[in-house]
């Protein structure tokens, strides 16, 4: 299971750190993401990191805005997110891939959160 928080309305210019609870897996065997999905768009690709967290990949319209991050005592990964703009409006998903690398790729990915908002006003 997958929990997301940390979402909310912020202004543009503003951070937000989203947070991802990992239960019910072996949490060091597997990558994780970040995805997100503004209304009528494709899920896009945010960020990944492999299961040690020594490897990350960034999607270009958030590379040097966004960081993440994981704490394989905690079971948790995060997605701190800096200089927002109105174009990260979205619901973003927190995703595991069992395959422990990182990916850009959905399909790469086996289990997924519920979302949480990120609303950025201008």
């Amino acid at each position: 299971q997958l929990v997301e928080s940390g979402g909310g309305l912020v202004q543009a210019g503003g951070s937000l750190r989203l947070s991802c609870a990992a239960s019910g897996l072996t949490f060091t065997n597997y990558g994780m993401g970040w995805f997100r999905q503004a209304p009528g768009k494709e899920r896009e690709f945010v960020a990944a990191i492999n299961n040690n967290g020594g490897n990350t990949y960034y999607g270009d319209s958030v590379k040097g805005r966004f960081t993440i991050s994981r704490d394989n005592a905690k079971n948790m990964v995060y997605l701190q997110m800096i200089t927002l703009k109105p174009d990260d409006t979205a619901v973003y998903f927190c995703a595991a891939a069992r395959s422990g690398g990182y990916s850009y790729g959905p399909l790469s990915y086996d289990y997924w959160g519920r979302g949480t908002q990120v609303t950025v006003s201008s």
